[in-house]
């Protein structure tokens, strides 16, 4: 007569086997969101599965270091204030020059509002398929959320094109009222245009009918309610953006001359007159100074 303990004993061995080997197979369950834990997020993915990290040590910038670009602070800091309280307010387009301080200026918002509930999300363009999924996870949340997309641009094609387009404005679902996207990118369309589609477009008497590729293009920046359009800064102003950051660094400049000297051709030896490239000297000026404080 068989030994039934012993098959059941050997069965059960056998099945915590194969389980333990289905379970290497499956995905881990995404950590749940520590919301507390910070005031800026990013979307990760790993596999199918993806999760809001908090992300303890953000870049902080303040809304009075930004020197050159008042009018687009003006009209971004307005629509921010619009969102907080409650009222209608529109997904922002900034875009323009490299360096210019589009990345910075939403960072300062963070900045600015965070204790006012206001939330940073971080969603990289190869992810933005997944932009459905993290609006969800924000439904009914007390905070209010900026998805923040950087330096975004598409190539023809691309998934995360139609998926962005259909959250701003084309889903069947209404976006979230505590959500809004903010994106910087060099082009205005988010998509290279060539000469070729223009050649296609089509005069109708006075009318002027683009090609589709043309409106295909125009489409997706037009569900952008704010477009804030950002310019290379003059001399003038690349001297004044050098001097705030010093400033924020502590640095006396004992010799304003030979400082301004020095700004302007490290702008030289780079090319650009940019807020970007102001940062950079204020650091270097002020670490050779020894007597700038860490920033």
């Amino acid at each position: 007569m068989p030994n039934t303990a012993a098959d059941l004993a050997q069965l059960l061995a056998r099945a915590e086997r194969v389980l333990a080997r289905l379970e290497a197979w499956l995905p881990a369950v995404p950590p749940a969101t520590d919301w507390d834990a910070a005031i800026a997020f990013r979307w990760r993915k790993r596999g199918d599965s993806g999760w809001i990290e908090a992300v303890p040590h953000p870049h902080k910038i303040e809304l009075a270091h930004l020197t050159g670009i008042d009018e687009q602070k003006q009209r971004i800091e307005q629509n921010t204030r619009q969102f907080l309280a409650g009222r209608p307010a529109n997904n922002v387009l900034l875009t323009g020059a490299r360096g210019t301080g589009k990345s910075s200026l939403v960072k300062a918002l963070l900045n600015q509002f965070a204790p006012k509930g206001l939330r940073l999300i971080e969603v990289d363009k190869a992810h933005l398929v997944d932009l459905a999924d993290i609006a969800e996870q924000l439904v009914g949340r007390r905070e209010r959320f900026i998805v923040f997309c950087d330096d975004l641009s598409f190539e023809t094609g691309e998934p995360g094109y139609k998926a962005l387009k259909a959250v701003l404005d084309g889903a069947i679902a209404a976006p979230p009222d505590n959500v809004l996207i903010y994106a910087t990118s060099n082009r205005r369309h988010l998509m290279p245009e060539y000469m070729a589609e223009n050649e296609l477009t089509r005069h109708v008497g006075n009318e002027v009918h683009p090609f589709e590729a043309v409106e295909e293009k125009v489409s997706l920046s037009e569900r952008f309610g704010l477009w804030l359009s950002f310019y290379p800064f003059d001399q003038d102003v690349y001297l004044a953006i050098v001097q705030t950051w010093l400033d924020a660094l502590g640095v006396t400049v004992k010799d304003p001359d030979a400082m301004r000297r020095a700004a302007l051709q490290w702008s030289l030896e780079r090319g650009a007159r940019s807020g970007r490239v102001a940062w950079q000297f204020a650091r270097d000026y002020a670490g050779r100074q020894r007597g700038g404080k860490r920033k």
